[in-house]
């Protein structure tokens, strides 16, 4: 079970985890169950948590996942609250604006960041596997690009001289959930 309502991460999940000889459910088929409150101080924490928690609510083998931006010149912000920040009905523009005007004030535009994925196995109690991708990269400074979703279009890549929101099917070779999610299916694989 991939533990999110998020139908871009299942997109992307399930592309991911198409080799893997896994069913995927998500939480679609237990529409009563309420999210549970992210209190974790890392990525990690808060995979681990949302695993524990949606697996003893369903029996079912799931993973669960914590994902954000993380930009140095913000101090790491905006982090585990990426997708709180500024409000979680806050639409992705004005979070863009407030990380632009929060990075003119601090005279860094253009900071280092990555995105970071951290992700948690879970069945019966147990934590399974564990593991995190994460892809450098740069704030842009300006929205660019169309595709992906979340913070994609501010996150310029380096080496493919584009957004993430610009790269097209070419994002989930490098980035944080592909590299996370590539290292899960080789773990099913050979799970048993």
């Amino acid at each position: 079970m991939v533990a999110t309502t998020n139908p871009n991460k299942v997109r992307e999940i399930r592309q991911l985890l198409a080799g893997a000889g896994v069913d995927i459910v998500t939480l679609g088929g237990w529409p009563q169950l309420e999210a549970p409150e992210e209190t974790g101080q890392t990525f990690e924490e808060n995979a681990r948590a949302k695993a524990l928690y949606y697996a003893a609510a369903t029996g079912e083998l799931t993973v669960a996942e914590d994902s954000g931006l993380a930009i140095d010149g913000l101090g790491g912000a905006p982090g585990v609250e990426s997708a709180r920040f500024g409000g979680v009905d806050l639409p992705y523009p004005d979070k863009f604006a407030l990380i632009d005007a929060a990075l003119r004030t601090a005279g860094n535009r253009e900071s280092a960041a990555r995105f970071v994925c951290a992700l948690a196995l879970v069945r019966d109690g147990r934590v399974l596997f564990e593991t995190r991708g994460t892809v450098e990269g740069r704030i842009s400074p300006e929205p660019r690009g169309t595709g992906g979703f979340g913070y994609d279009p501010i996150f310029f890549y380096p080496p493919y001289g584009q957004t993430l929101a610009e790269a097209g099917d070419a994002k989930a070779a490098v980035s944080h959930r592909g590299e996370a999610f590539r290292k899960l299916a080789a773990f099913l694989e050979s799970y048993e």
